[in-house]
């Protein structure tokens, strides 16, 4: 986004101003909990609005195109017009593009292979044409294996030069695996999936370092293409790959009450961004929507604590915005914030109503101090819906990792990405088992007809009440005398790189 584009987004905001915000009934827990607040039409329209942008804009709302500019216009003017004080973020990025990308299998036949279909160029790999044997790196087949294929430089040992390394995922950064075979000299990498479980068989996307670290080649592909592989006698391999790296500006949207304690913050937020393969409803227009939906709601409510909303940029290419927005803080403002709440996907077509497993007693993997509570009141909300919900794996995968690493307690809601429902949770939440959550996840068909508003309507519930009830009070969270508690004493939980939302870019 050019810096004129960026002043006319400013200009955009100083239209609007505070006398212009209508009187209406503040909303209430009571009411929230009764369904009787917040109406799933009204969220929809937002997400029409976002629809309409992507359909007007090459068909996405990614972070530096117009689509994402105009969505992030949008939710300033609603958001002005409510008497919310504004914000936009600028920051840069590293933008890849995939040009091209050929790949087939040379000897001992003739095989060519199908973009996006058996095969995904990584997200920051490398340019180039390369024809050459394949080199298996330090793999483990199997149920139950526990690979570290390509985590470290020793796997590499005697690696024959010049040849294509087939890297197994599990245990550390792919952008890891692939920079040690770049050390090692390889001409290109060829990543499969784990295939220690069901779920980590089939065909996989993955994003490399944004900083251009990795030159050469990098597909990921499924468990069964790298077995097949490997049943052939040394099998030769081509890729001609053209990929380009830009740097490109984008920006965040923030919003906050005019009123509450400054020095106890509730901040709320979701990624606006989607990918450019499409328009991104569910992800992440559904969180984005929500919350702008209960900001709204609550333009009248006289919190004791300040909220903030953030609509975060570049999620999707790295949590970049998030990550940006909370490196600008400075510690005392880092310890003003008592607590994040992540809203991404909350209205996946075969959904399940999942929270972040906060005190880890599920995955095992806990949040900062506090998280354990912030997840107790999602569930505690569930229940008195008269619904049930389940946990999901903190994990670094959305904007939420940002906060944590900074010692903030985190939470949220997830209905669900690529991953499949159980038998269990088609017994709980109705829709199929064995079925994707989202089969359009990352596609050009997360459409606004890729949504489940039933899902969406109680979600946003879910979002009204924690805002409502943090607002008044985040006592379960930290209490009052730990305010000015120096960010040195927070339990920071720092996940490793991600780069992607809910996509399984690290292999853990």
């Amino acid at each position: 986004m050019s810096n004129h584009r960026l002043m006319l987004a400013f200009g955009l905001l100083s239209v609007f101003s505070y006398s212009e915000v209508s009187i209406a009934k503040p909303i209430s827990i009571d009411c929230v909990l009764q369904g009787t607040c917040i109406d799933g039409n009204n969220v929809m329209e937002h997400l029409k609005s976002f629809q309409g942008i992507a359909d007007a804009n090459k068909g996405n709302r990614a972070a530096g195109t117009t689509g994402h500019e105009l969505s992030g216009n949008y939710i300033a003017q609603k958001l002005l017009a409510a008497g919310y004080k504004v914000e936009l973020q600028p920051f840069t990025f590293m933008k890849f593009s995939k040009i091209s990308a050929k790949f087939h299998q040379v000897l001992p036949a003739e095989v060519p292979y199908e973009d996006e279909k058996e095969f995904n160029v990584m997200t920051y790999s490398g340019s180039g044409s390369v024809s050459a044997k394949v080199s298996a790196v330090d793999i483990q087949l199997g149920a139950g294996n526990t690979s570290t294929s390509g985590c470290e430089a020793e796997d590499f040992a005697n690696f024959p030069a010049g040849n294509i390394a087939l890297i197994q995922r599990g245990t550390c950064p792919f952008s890891q695996k692939v920079e040690n075979a770049q050390a090692a000299k390889a001409s290109g990498v060829v990543l499969f999936n784990q295939g220690n479980s069901a779920d980590r068989e089939e065909l996989f996307s993955g994003t490399l370092s944004e900083g251009g670290a990795v030159t050469i080649p990098a597909y990921a592909v499924s468990y069964q293409f790298a077995t097949n592989l490997l049943s052939l006698a040394e099998p030769v391999l081509s890729f001609e790959t053209h990929t380009k790296i830009e740097t490109k500006a984008s920006f965040n949207v923030i919003a906050e009450t005019i009123t509450g304690n400054p020095d106890n913050i509730v901040m709320i937020g979701a990624h606006l961004d989607s990918v450019e393969a499409g328009p991104g409803m569910n992800d992440n227009a559904s969180g984005s929507a929500a919350i702008l939906e209960v900001a709204i709601k609550m333009k009248n409510v006289k919190s004791n604590n300040k909220i903030r909303f953030g609509w975060f940029s570049a999620e999707e290419l790295g949590l970049i915005g998030s990550t940006k927005y909370v490196e600008a803080l400075s510690e005392a403002e880092k310890s003003k914030i008592a607590l994040y709440l992540n809203f991404d996907m909350i209205s996946s077509p075969n959904y399940k109503l999942s929270v972040y497993d906060g005190d880890g007693s599920k995955f095992g993997q806990k949040g900062p101090e506090g998280s354990g509570s912030i997840e107790q009141m999602f569930h505690n909300f569930y229940s008195t819906s008269d619904t049930t919900s389940v946990e999901t794996e903190l994990n670094g995968r959305s904007d939420y990792a940002s906060f944590s690493a900074a010692g903030i307690a985190v939470g949220g809601i997830f209905s669900g990405a690529e991953g499949k429902k159980t038998e269990e949770e088609a017994k709980l939440f109705g829709g199929t088992a064995n079925e994707a959550y989202d089969a359009c996840y990352h596609k050009a068909c997360d459409d606004i007809n890729n949504l489940n508003l039933e899902a969406l309507e109680l979600n946003t519930n879910a979002i009204a009440f924690m805002a409502l009830s943090y607002g008044h009070s985040t006592s379960t969270v930290r209490t009052v005398n730990k305010l000015a508690t120096s960010m040195r004493q927070r339990n920071k939980v720092v996940f490793e790189k991600h780069y992607h939302c809910n996509e399984e870019i690290l292999d853990m």
